[in-house]
């Protein structure tokens, strides 16, 4: 069941924690992929100066964040790598969370720590940027037994030309996930490995 419109309808802030321990989904022709939200970053245009939607900024690429909630939007980066992000707030203000990392559930099989690696992993490209997170392609449920999380958060990544705004503790993440982006490769190895205690709920 995808989470409701309200779930959305908030600051992005308060949004992008929220999402922590849901579930993101994506139907493909091949089969759905399931992945745990380990970690997010909140943008909140039009002051925040790191957001796409700084100073009102209102482009044919940001105008999807100015509502309603609940859709997806989706960039591109250095030509190559792409980046969901979820729309929050009211119509007319431009908040959105970046989906920066993925703890696998079913059908990931490529790295998903990352806002680029998740995307690549689950195949989501610019052809779903705008589409309804209640739909049937792309949706994010809560999982059905709650797993512990253990909230931490820090400075957003990749936005130092954001001056005060860079230093703000907007990004979220779940501090026992070994799948978050900043964790070390021997801490992801010994996971991969079977050594991580999974905790893992559909």
């Amino acid at each position: 069941m995808p989470l409701p419109r309200t779930f959305y309808a908030r600051d992005a802030v308060t949004v992008a924690q929220a999402l922590l321990g849901k579930q993101l989904v994506v139907r493909p022709p091949q089969g759905l992929k399931v992945g745990r939200i380990v970690e997010t970053e909140a943008y909140q245009g039009p002051d925040d100066l790191a957001a796409h939607s700084a100073g009102g900024r209102r482009t044919a690429r940001t105008e999807i964040m100015y509502g309603p909630a609940g859709h997806a939007y989706v960039y591109l980066i250095y030509g190559i790598w792409n980046c969901l992000n979820v729309v929050a707030g009211t119509p007319g203000v431009p908040h959105a969370v970046l989906l920066r990392a993925l703890e696998p559930v079913s059908g990931i099989d490529m790295p998903s720590w990352g806002p680029g690696l998740l995307c690549r992993a689950l195949g989501i490209d610019r052809s779903y940027n705008g589409r309804d997170l209640r739909g049937q392609e792309l949706w994010i449920r809560a999982p059905t037994r709650r797993q512990r999380l253990r909230l931490g958060s820090g400075p957003r990544i990749g936005v130092d030309y954001a001056g005060d705004w860079a230093r703000r503790p907007w990004r979220f993440f779940d501090r026992d996930s070994p799948f978050v982006s900043t964790v070390s490769a021997a801490v992801r190895r010994r996971a991969a490995a079977g050594r991580w205690p999974s905790q893992i709920q559909v």
